[in-house]
């Protein structure tokens, strides 16, 4: 029986972007969340906030996969606790080098399960709120990344015909806010900060990506954070 609406697997982090991806794909689409828990240091809140987004957003189905390849391979802050969390410094510009919270090809990982449930739903388009503009400088998100995994997919799965979706990859981060508050995407429910699971530190290079965007925005950001945002 042909499906009502297309089908898509969306790589939601539970992070502001994959939010506002989420918001645009279940628009479209009978969307199926996939998350993965991979020792980061705020795993749990991240979970938290992908499933209260794919409730929320009414998604199909929701696959939460965990993985210690990251934890055990180390070298990246966000996975390994003995490499400090880098404060947002002013005098050195975020995104003018690839930072210690890179996690070595780590979409890669994402995107290969993603296509692998992809080709088991019939869904032919994923999603991944990889951003280019305004980011962190990860290697993992540039197009010319998505482009070569493209022809992965297109040599190495069963049919090839399966797209990847890079909606916000050309935006800048007070354009995919604005995106969000048209889309009235759950911006309450996201987390983006690296480091707390409680109240957002507010001083890590998300957080000041985060916070710079809602600001020039024109909006608050409605998440809690541990010291007052200016």
């Amino acid at each position: 029986m042909p499906h009502s609406r297309p089908r898509a697997v969306i790589s939601l982090s539970g992070g502001m972007d994959s939010a506002v991806c989420a918001s645009l794909a279940a628009r479209d689409y009978d969307a199926y969340a996939l998350h993965f828990s991979y020792g980061q240091r705020t795993e749990g809140r991240e979970l938290q906030s992908a499933r209260a987004i794919a409730e929320e957003l009414g998604f199909q189905d929701f696959l939460h996969l965990n993985t210690d390849l990251f934890r055990r391979i180390g070298g990246s802050a966000l996975t390994d606790s003995s490499i400090a969390i880098p404060r947002a410094s002013a005098g050195h510009p975020i995104g003018a080098e690839i930072p210690v919270t890179y996690v070595p090809f780590r979409n890669a990982h994402f995107l290969a399960a993603a296509v692998s449930w992809a080709e088991v739903l019939d869904a032919q388009t994923i999603f991944i709120g990889a951003v280019e503009p305004d980011s962190s400088g990860y290697p993992d998100c540039r197009p010319a990344y998505y482009e070569a995994f493209q022809q992965l997919i297109r040599t190495g799965t069963r049919d090839g015909c399966i797209e990847i979706a890079t909606p916000l990859i050309h935006l800048r981060k007070k354009e995919i806010v604005a995106l969000g508050l048209e889309l009235g995407a759950p911006f309450h429910l996201t987390w983006s900060c690296y480091s707390s699971a409680e109240a957002a530190c507010g001083e890590c290079e998300s957080c000041a990506l985060r916070l710079r965007a809602f600001a020039e925005a024109g909006v608050a950001d409605p998440i809690p954070y541990a010291r007052p945002v200016p």
